[in-house]
């Protein structure tokens, strides 16, 4: 099972301020239509030549439209790249949009 959190609990520890890497892995016209303030944008095809780019020294959020990229994105950095400090967005940007931000566009 692949380590995830809710968008409750990524808003809670938002809010409570804690360290956070957002890291959206969908392709950019899906970022620019919506996206989660402070993301770095990384799509998913990119990623492997782009692993630097990644924190190491706090938890790092992945996120794509449903937590399916983001989840493939995840299983990719933990077991090639020896990852452990990764949460995948459980239901995405879709679920931030509907549960916790309804300002973020539903597409």
């Amino acid at each position: 099972m692949l380590p995830e959190l809710t968008p409750q609990d990524l808003h809670a520890r938002l809010q409570r301020g804690e360290l956070l890497q957002l890291v959206d892995v969908r392709e950019p016209e899906e970022y620019e239509y919506c996206h989660i303030e402070g993301s770095l944008l990384l799509p998913l095809g990119d990623i492997p030549q782009h692993v630097e780019k990644l924190a190491t020294d706090r938890p790092v959020v992945l996120i794509c439209h449903h937590g399916v990229r983001s989840a493939q994105a995840l299983g990719y950095l933990q077991h090639r790249h020896g990852l452990t400090n990764l949460l995948n967005l459980r239901g995405g940007i879709h679920a931030w949009s509907v549960q916790v931000d309804p300002s973020v566009a539903i597409y």
